[in-house]
């Protein structure tokens, strides 16, 4: 039985154009498609999805597309194959060319119906494809649903390390459905848990302890206490990417745990999944942050407890170099000139940006966290 549809409007600088609603609740998937059909953003829609997702929910979605839109809605389904390596400008190539196969126009939207990597493939070709086509976001993923699906950061990878190529594009909407989250397998799971802890870390202490005392509730993936945690973090996201749409200030501090995280990522050619790489990287920020501006030892502490309680490593496997980590964050996308820029904590709930980390201080710490 389906729930009822939360709505969380996004509101961009009084742009109505680039304006739009997460909608979230459970066993959704019939009202996304009478969503769509009903405002109309298209004439004609390619879903586009990855062939993990596919074999689930593809055709199923497809279907429902069709018999929200009538007898003359035009709908098509494109795959690529899943997984961090197919984001890449080569199979952004191959979609177009199948977009231009099907005679896609100006008057045709496409739909991501997948995790982070398609979603930002999609979105990534939506921004550039024909000078910009529409697109919704329609997340599978948990890490999709709280973070990548929200506020229109649209990319691929370079082999310099990830997203160093995409675009600023708002999608149409965003459909959260929790349901999605039945078929996810653990390790997916985990990686959208870290980005919900990092909410918590970097903007509401109180939703911290919430996760510290629905530990149990997480692992049983309990649907109320989901929803709770998946809306409290979209509506942080939100909030962020209203008062900083372009990544131009406050919106920094969501890169918590990605700088040295990516470099773990991108070092270990995706083998590493995100969650893991990024909760490695929030426990190194917030022993940088021990070390050099007094965070305290306690809270330091609690970040490191919760990050393992959820199942997340927060660790760095001994054959990523540190030498390699170290490389790979003069290529990270968020530095200015040469200085790197880091986001380390004063308590919880309090974030600051710094480029004050010295190469010694780096290195000590990605050693310590090196199994």
């Amino acid at each position: 039985m389906s729930s009822q549809v939360k709505r969380i409007k996004v509101n961009l600088n009084k742009k109505l154009s680039s304006s739009y609603e997460i909608s979230i609740g459970h066993d959704i998937i019939g009202k996304i498609g009478t969503i769509i059909a009903e405002n109309r953003i298209a004439d004609r829609y390619v879903v586009v999805t990855d062939s993990n997702v596919s074999v689930l929910y593809g055709e199923l979605f497809l279907k429902e597309l069709r018999k929200a839109g009538g007898e003359k809605a035009k709908a098509e389904i494109i795959e690529f194959p899943a997984g961090e390596a197919s984001k890449n400008i080569t199979t952004a190539l191959t979609i177009v060319g199948r977009l231009l196969n099907l005679g896609v126009d100006r008057k045709s939207a496409l739909l991501a119906l997948g995790g982070g990597v398609v979603g930002d493939m999609t979105g990534f070709i939506a921004s550039v494809f024909m000078r910009s086509i529409p697109y919704i976001q329609v997340p599978t993923s948990l890490l999709a649903q709280v973070d990548s699906s929200i506020g229109g950061k649209t990319a691929v990878d370079l082999p310099e390390g990830k997203n160093l190529l995409g675009t600023f594009y708002q999608p149409r909407g965003v459909f959260v459905d929790l349901k999605f989250l039945n078929t996810l397998p653990a390790s997916e799971f985990n990686n959208g848990m870290a980005e919900i802890i990092k909410y918590g870390i970097i903007d509401d202490p109180d939703f911290f302890c919430l996760l510290e005392e629905g530990v149990e509730a997480i692992k049983k993936r309990d649907e109320a206490f989901l929803e709770r945690i998946v809306t409290t973090s979209c509506r942080t996201k939100k909030k962020i990417v209203e008062i900083d749409e372009k990544d131009q200030g406050l919106r920094h501090i969501l890169n918590f745990g990605h700088t040295i995280g990516h470099a773990v990522e991108s070092g270990s050619e995706y083998k590493i999944p995100h969650g893991s790489a990024i909760s490695a990287g929030m426990i190194a920020a917030a022993r940088i942050s021990e070390r050099l501006y007094d965070f305290p030892s306690s809270d330091r502490a609690r970040i490191e407890r919760l990050i393992e309680a959820v199942g997340l490593p927060g660790y760095i496997p001994e054959f990523i170099r540190t030498e390699g980590v170290l490389a790979r964050l003069k290529w990270d996308k968020k530095k200015s000139g040469t200085m790197i820029n880091f986001v380390l904590l004063k308590k919880i709930g309090m974030p600051f940006v710094t480029a004050q980390v010295t190469e010694s201080t780096l290195r000590e710490v990605i050693e310590e966290l090196r199994k």
